[in-house]
């Protein structure tokens, strides 16, 4: 089994930043493709950014596009998520997945192509 701990999360000013991480631990025998999705209260799961297995591969939801850097290095098991000039509609708990393949191909937005997932990091932008 895999395990995901999600760190970094916090109370921050609008325009400040906070960069997210992801440690995973258990059966990592082969690299997976990783994910940030992001949960505010009252609303569905929504797709953040993602990483391929080696890197090659990185996505971002328009939302936070320019804004978010995802980043990941194998050799710790780690993923972070920078994210800069944060934005109230930011706000959410920041959950950390791993996908169920190594490839995630076009669905890499969907959670359904992820099979583990960290019990998240709460995110609060406000004044």
């Amino acid at each position: 089994q895999v395990q995901l701990v999600e760190s970094g999360g916090g109370l921050v000013q609008p325009g400040g930043s906070l960069t997210l991480s992801c440690v995973a631990s258990g059966r990592t025998v082969s690299p997976y493709s990783m994910a940030w999705f992001r949960q505010a209260p009252g609303k569905e799961r929504e797709f953040v950014a993602h990483v391929a297995w080696n890197g090659a591969r990185i996505y971002y939801a328009d939302s936070v596009k320019g804004r978010f850097t995802i980043s990941r290095d194998n050799a710790k098991s780690t993923v972070r998520l920078q994210m800069n000039n944060l934005i109230p509609e930011d706000t959410a708990v920041y959950y950390c997945a791993r996908a169920r393949a190594t490839y995630a191909g076009v669905a890499y937005g969907d959670t359904n192509t992820y099979i583990f997932w960290g019990q998240g990091t709460q995110v609060t932008v406000s004044s």
